[in-house]
C-alpha cells in the first residue's frame, strides 16, 4: 500500500521479538491427525474456508473505514495463484491484515478442551462439514492438504509490522517479522505429496466456482476473474428483466431448459432471505425426490442439498437462497430444528401459492401449459397444507370435456346446477372410459378428468373439504340425466312379464358370473348395449385395500367381484337379442349374450387371459353368422 494511502490510526503496535517459536495453545497434540482423518473425504472444502476468511477481511476492511472515515483506494480482491513447480498453492486478500498478536490470538489458540472431547462430541455426525467451522477449525482444514502452511500478513494500523507464520502440521510453530509490503494476508500452502490435485488449474478452478462464485468480491485465479459478485438475487427485482433471469437460470443449471416460472426473493424481516427460485420443466431424468436449491450464507455457498429449507411437496424448486442467519457451516440437524428454518418454508409455500394465482389470472390459455407439469405438486401442498390450499383452491384448474378445455370447480358447479347440482362427474381413463365420455357428451353433459396418480387421494380430499360437493366417475352409475323417463316396459307377454323382465331374464341365465348383478334402463343413446356399473364408495374402498397390498392374486380382477351389468334396452343389439330368445335359437342368443358382457367388461380392461380368449373365439363366430 502507498504511502497515501496508508492508514492513519491512534493504535500503535508494541515491538516484539525478531523470530519465536512456540507451540500452538491445545491441551493435546493429536489435533491435526484427527483433522486429518475426520475430513479427509471433504478436504477440498479448505478452499472455501480460506477464501472465505479473505473476503471477510476485505468486508472488516470496509466497515472499518466506513465507519472511521479512512480513505483507501484499492480494488478490493482474492486472488489465487499456483505454482507448479514449487507445488503451492496462495490465497492473498487486501483486506485488514493482521499484527504479530493477532496472529497468536486467532492462529495459535485453537479453542479445544481435548482431541478426546472433540472424537466424542462429533462421532456421530454423517456430515462431516458439520465439523468444519465448529472451535476455529476453518483455517486448520489447510493441513488436510498441506505438509507445511505460512501465513504473511501486514496489519492496515498504522507503523504495524508485517509477521510470518508458519507451521508443518504438529503443534509447534514460527512467528517472525515478514517483508509484506501491501495490507493483507497472504497464505502459502506446500501440498503434501498425494495432493496434486491442487496443482491443476482446471479442478481448483472448479472448486471456486461450485463455492465462491457468488462472492461479493472479486476472486481472481492466476489473474483471471472467475465469478460473479453482484449475483441476480442481490439486485432489485424492478430492475431486473425476464431475459435477466433466464440468463441466470442457464448459468445454474447449463443442462436444462428454460423454467416455466421464477420468484424472486427479498426478505428483511422477521429474518434475512434473499433468493431467486425456479420450477423447472420435468422430465424422466429430473429426480423429484432430491433438493435442487443451492444454499448460501452471505454469497457463500453451502449446500446443494438442503430438503429441509423447502416445504415437501415443492421439492422440484431450482435456484439460490441466501440466507446471511444461518451459520456457514450449518449442520442438517441445525436445519431441522431452527424455528427460522420452518419460517422460510412458510415463506416459500406462501410465494409460491401467490405466483400459482398470479399465473392463473392470465387466462387458461397462458396457465394451462404450466399448469400440467405443476399440478401434482401443487394438489399435493393443497393437501399437506391448509394454508396453502386456502390460497390457491379457487384457482386450480382441471382438464375437462367440455368446451372451455380447463376449468375451476366453482365454474363447473356453476354450469351444472340444473342438471346435477353439488355433483361432479369425473374421469380417469380418458381411452377405457371413452364409451362413458362418449354418452355425456351426447347429452351436453361435461366431465373433469382426473387421470394422475394423486388424483384418486386428492378427490376424497376435495370432498372433505366440502361436504355439498361429492365427486362421481363416469362409469360408477348411470345419470338421470342419460336416461330416458318415458321408457316403455309395460307390455307383457304370455308368463305376465314386462319387456324389461324378459331381458333381465336372458342375460341372469346366460351369464353365470359370480358378483354380477343385472340392471335393465333406456338410454338416451341407443350405441351402447351395455355398460358395466361401480359403486363409487365401493370401487374406492377397494382400491385403498389393493394399494395398501390386499387385494389378493388377481387385484385387476377384485374390482368386479361386486358390479352391474346395465343393459341398454333403446340397443338394437338387445333387441335382436330378445327375438334371437324368443325364437328359440339359444345359440346365437347365448352367443351375443357373452358378447354383450364381455365388450362391456373391455371398456375396463378387465378380461382374464382365458376370457379375452373365449372373446376373440366368440367374435369369429358371431361375424360368421353375418
Amino acid at each position: 500500500m502507498s504511502e497515501k494511502t496508508k492508514t492513519k490510526t491512534k493504535t500503535k503496535t508494541k515491538s516484539k521479538p525478531k523470530t519465536e517459536t512456540g507451540e500452538i495453545s491445545i491441551h493435546t497434540e493429536n489435533i491435526f491427525p484427527i483433522i486429518k482423518k475426520w475430513l479427509y473425504s471433504e478436504k477440498e472444502i479448505f478452499l472455501r474456508e480460506l477464501v472465505s476468511n479473505a473476503v471477510d477481511a476485505i468486508s472488516k476492511l470496509k466497515n472499518i473505514a466506513l465507519v472511521e472515515g479512512l480513505k483507501l483506494s484499492d480494488e478490493y480482491a482474492v486472488d489465487i495463484k499456483i505454482d507448479e513447480e514449487k507445488k503451492t498453492l496462495s490465497i492473498s486478500d487486501n483486506g485488514l491484515g493482521m499484527t504479530s498478536d493477532e496472529v497468536r490470538k486467532y492462529i495459535n489458540q485453537v479453542a479445544f478442551s481435548s482431541a478426546e472431547d472433540f472424537i466424542e462430541k462429533f462421532k456421530g455426525l454423517e456430515d462431516k462439514n458439520e465439523i468444519i467451522g465448529h472451535f476455529g477449525l476453518g483455517f486448520y482444514s489447510t493441513f488436510m492438504v498441506s505438509d507445511l502452511v505460512e501465513i504473511k500478513t501486514l496489519s492496515y494500523q498504522e507503523d504495524a509490522e508485517p509477521a510470518d507464520w508458519s507451521c508443518d502440521g504438529t503443534t509447534k510453530y514460527s512467528l517472525g517479522v515478514g517483508k509484506r509490503k501491501d495490507r493483507g494476508t497472504e497464505i502459502v500452502l506446500h501440498l503434501s505429496e498425494d495432493e496434486k490435485e491442487f496443482l491443476n488449474k482446471d479442478r481448483v478452478q472448479e472448486i471456486l466456482v461450485k463455492f465462491c462464485n457468488f462472492l461479493p468480491v472479486t476472486i481472481r485465479l492466476d489473474g483471471e476473474q472467475i465469478n460473479d459478485s453482484n449475483p441476480l438475487w442481490t439486485q432489485s427485482a424492478s430492475e431486473l428483466k425476464e431475459e435477466d433471469y433466464r440468463e441466470f437460470y442457464r448459468k445454474l443449471y447449463p443442462m436444462s431448459g428454460e423454467p416455466l416460472f421464477w420468484i424472486h426473493l427479498n426478505i428483511d424481516y422477521p429474518f434475512n432471505l434473499k433468493g431467486i427460485l425456479y420450477f423447472p420443466r420435468l422430465n424422466n431424468e429430473f429426480d423429484v425426490t432430491k433438493s435442487h436449491i443451492k444454499l448460501f450464507c452471505n454469497q457463500v455457498f453451502v449446500s446443494d442439498n438442503c430438503p429441509e429449507l423447502i416445504p415437501e411437496f415443492l421439492t422440484p424448486l431450482q435456484g439460490c437462497l441466501d440466507a446471511p442467519d444461518l451459520p456457514l457451516n450449518v449442520s442438517r440437524s441445525y436445519l431441522q430444528n431452527d424455528p427460522q428454518v420452518r419460517k422460510i418454508r412458510e415463506v416459500i409455500s406462501s410465494r409460491v401459492a401467490a405466483k400459482v394465482v398470479e399465473l392463473a389470472k392470465k387466462g387458461n390459455e397462458e396457465f394451462a401449459p404450466i399448469w400440467n407439469d405443476i399440478h401434482t405438486f401443487v394438489k399435493y401442498g393443497m393437501m399437506r397444507e391448509d394454508k396453502f390450499y386456502n390460497k390457491v383452491k379457487d384457482h386450480v384448474i382441471y382438464r375437462s370435456t367440455g368446451e372451455q378445455k380447463y376449468t375451476t370447480l366453482l365454474d363447473y358447479l356453476e354450469r351444472a346446477k340444473e342438471k346435477h347440482e353439488g355433483k361432479i362427474y369425473y374421469a380417469n381413463d380418458e381411452g377405457t372410459q371413452a364409451t362413458y365420455l362418449k354418452l355425456f357428451e351426447s347429452q351436453g353433459m361435461e366431465v373433469l378428468i382426473f387421470d394422475s396418480m394423486i388424483d384418486n387421494h386428492f378427490i376424497q380430499f376435495l370432498e372433505s373439504k366440502g361436504e355439498e360437493t361429492k365427486f362421481e366417475r363416469v362409469d360408477s352409475d348411470i345419470t338421470e340425466n342419460l336416461l330416458e323417463q318415458d321408457k316403455d316396459s309395460k307390455v307383457v307377454d304370455g308368463d305376465n312379464k314386462t319387456r324389461n323382465e324378459r331381458i333381465e331374464e336372458v342375460f341372469k341365465s346366460g351369464l353365470d358370473i359370480k358378483g354380477l348383478s343385472i340392471r335393465i334402463e333406456t338410454l338416451k343413446d341407443d350405441s351402447v348395449p351395455g355398460m358395466i356399473l361401480l359403486n363409487e364408495q365401493s370401487r374406492r374402498f377397494k382400491e385403498m385395500m389393493r394399494n395398501m397390498g390386499q387385494g389378493g392374486d388377481a387385484p385387476e380382477m377384485d374390482m368386479f367381484a361386486e358390479h352391474t351389468l346395465m343393459i341398454n334396452t333403446a340397443s338394437p343389439v338387445v333387441e335382436k337379442l330378445l327375438a334371437l330368445k324368443e325364437a328359440g335359437d339359444e345359440e346365437k342368443a347365448g352367443l351375443l349374450t357373452e358378447q354383450v358382457y364381455d365388450l362391456a367388461m373391455l371398456s375396463h380392461m378387465a378380461l382374464t387371459k382365458e376370457r379375452m380368449a373365449a372373446f376373440l373365439e366368440r367374435s369369429g363366430k358371431l361375424l360368421g353368422l353375418i
